[in-house]
């Protein structure tokens, strides 16, 4: 018996950098809101001054190597995350961004485009919710999965901003559905601060479960002919933990960040040795304030 194993979860295939999970990392609208809230003075205060404000925020994104759900698929390459985003006072954004592989072809796999709306409520607005609806636009001969994109995110801030934890849930759905659910904190340690400049230190777990589509491949021979039978079975596991080290600069409306990220993917049903893997990446941002 042969038995082959196929992983279909969120992100996989070509879905965000993120093949790289960096679902957490460079990562996705609310994470690009929460950098602009909370990690840049300068942009603090502009919003305490102002009650109406528009922003675009254009990131570029590198990471040295390409993991997909934390796995090591076997080839060597780089990828690249360009991404342009909107933020408007009453809590509307929209972003589109893109994702190129230095390996595979065609180079430019795929382009998602994100629209959702968040907002902080509480007494001391230490709470903020977010919720959003992704499209993804292939650009490969692959039997993808999932074309869209339904997240809710709920996350908590402390008083200081200095650490925050968030959860949230995605409905992913298209060729097939699924679900993912992603729990990441972080701890934010200033280094260096004035008006104008911020050096941090942002270290970040996240850890991700979702729904994952285990194929089973059956050969045997019947009058002397090969004669292969497939089986399927859908489970929801935990699929990977990562911890990122990233040191983040800021100054005025520039900001650059390098990370060093460690994955420990979890195996699942039919994976065998399965590794951890690790990688560096760095961004490059720019705020526009409209």
């Amino acid at each position: 018996m042969k038995r082959i194993f196929i992983l279909v979860l969120f992100f996989a295939f070509a879905l965000k950098f993120q093949a790289q999970e960096t679902g957490t990392k460079d990562q996705e609208t609310d994470e690009i809101i929460d950098a602009l809230l909370e990690k840049n003075q300068n942009i603090e205060e502009l919003l305490k001054s102002i009650s109406k404000y528009q922003i675009i925020y254009l990131s570029l994104n590198y990471n040295n190597k390409t993991f997909f759900s934390g796995r090591d698929i076997g080839v060597e390459q780089y990828n690249l995350n360009p991404k342009i985003s909107y933020l408007h006072s009453s809590g509307f954004y929209g972003s589109l961004s893109g994702i190129y592989y230095s390996a595979f072809e065609p180079n430019w796999d795929l382009t998602t485009a994100s629209l959702g709306f968040g907002r902080d409520f509480g007494k001391q607005k230490k709470l903020r919710y977010n919720g959003s609806y992704s499209r993804y636009f292939y650009n490969n001969s692959l039997d993808n999965a999932y074309s869209n994109v339904l997240n809710t995110t709920l996350s908590f801030r402390n008083k200081k901003r200095n650490f925050s934890s968030q959860f949230s849930f995605s409905y992913l759905f298209g060729n097939q559905n699924g679900i993912q659910i992603n729990s990441t904190n972080f701890v934010l340690l200033n280094l260096y601060k004035n008006k104008n400049t911020q050096l941090s230190l942002k270290p970040q777990l996240s850890i991700v479960a979702g729904n994952q589509t285990i194929e089973l491949a059956r050969n045997y021979f019947f009058n002397g002919h090969p004669i292969t039978v497939y089986t399927t079975n859908s489970t929801f596991d935990l699929i990977n933990t990562q911890i990122n080290f990233p040191l983040n600069f800021n100054y005025k409306s520039l900001d650059f960040e390098i990370s060093y990220n460690f994955n420990f993917p979890n195996a699942l049903k039919g994976e065998t040795n399965v590794k951890n893997t690790s990688y560096f990446n760095f961004s490059l941002g720019y705020m526009i304030n409209l």
